[in-house]
C-alpha cells in the first residue's frame, strides 16, 4: 500500500489570516457607523415633528377665527412655549404663525438646541381654507403666501425629505 510521507499541515486558520479577517471587518464597521448615526438623527427629527400638531391646530383655529396669524403661543390658544415638551423636543414656539421646535431632552447630542420651523402658507383673504405647512426649503404652493420666518438650523441631510426640496 502506498502512503504519502509529506508532513501534514495543521487544519484551520493561521494567526495572520485571522488578523486579516478581523481588520477587514473592523474597516467595514467603521464605514457603517456614520450612516447608522445619520439615520438615527433623521428618525429623531421626524419623530419630533409630531409634537408640532398641537401648535398647528391652535394656529389654524386662531387664523380661521380672526383672519390673522397668532403672534405667540397665547394668541394661538396653546400652552407657553416651554410647557410643550416631549421626549425629543424641549420647546415649541409660535411666532407670527410659524412654529419652531427646539430639540433637546432625550434627543441625540448632535440635535441639542437645533431648531426646525414649520411656516404656514395661506390663501390671502380666505381664513377658512386650511393652512399648508411648509418645512424649511419646501416650495410655496401657487396662489398661497407663506407667513413667519424660517429659523431652521438643522443640517439638510438630517431633515425629512419633505423639508429638503430646493427653494424656487
Amino acid at each position: 500500500m502506498y502512503r504519502d510521507r509529506r508532513p501534514s499541515r495543521a487544519r484551520g486558520f493561521t494567526w495572520i489570516e485571522m488578523l486579516a479577517v478581523v481588520a477587514v471587518l473592523a474597516i467595514l464597521a467603521l464605514m457603517a457607523i456614520p450612516s447608522m448615526q445619520e439615520s438615527v438623527l433623521k428618525r429623531q427629527v421626524k419623530d419630533g415633528l409630531a409634537l408640532a400638531d398641537l401648535a398647528k391646530a391652535g394656529v389654524q383655529a386662531a387664523y380661521s377665527a380672526t383672519g390673522n396669524m397668532p403672534a405667540d403661543n397665547k394668541a394661538a390658544g396653546i400652552p407657553d412655549h416651554d410647557k410643550i415638551v416631549g421626549n425629543l423636543v424641549k420647546d415649541v414656539l409660535v411666532e407670527d404663525g410659524a412654529i419652531t421646535l427646539t430639540f433637546g431632552n432625550n434627543a441625540n447630542k448632535a440635535l441639542a438646541d437645533k431648531k426646525l420651523t414649520l411656516r404656514p402658507a395661506v390663501v390671502p383673504g380666505e381664513p377658512l381654507v386650511p393652512i399648508a405647512w411648509l418645512c424649511h426649503f419646501t416650495a410655496t404652493p401657487t396662489k398661497m403666501e407663506v407667513r413667519g420666518s424660517d429659523v431652521t438650523d438643522i443640517p439638510l441631510n438630517w431633515l425629512p425629505i419633505d423639508c429638503r426640496s430646493a427653494p424656487q
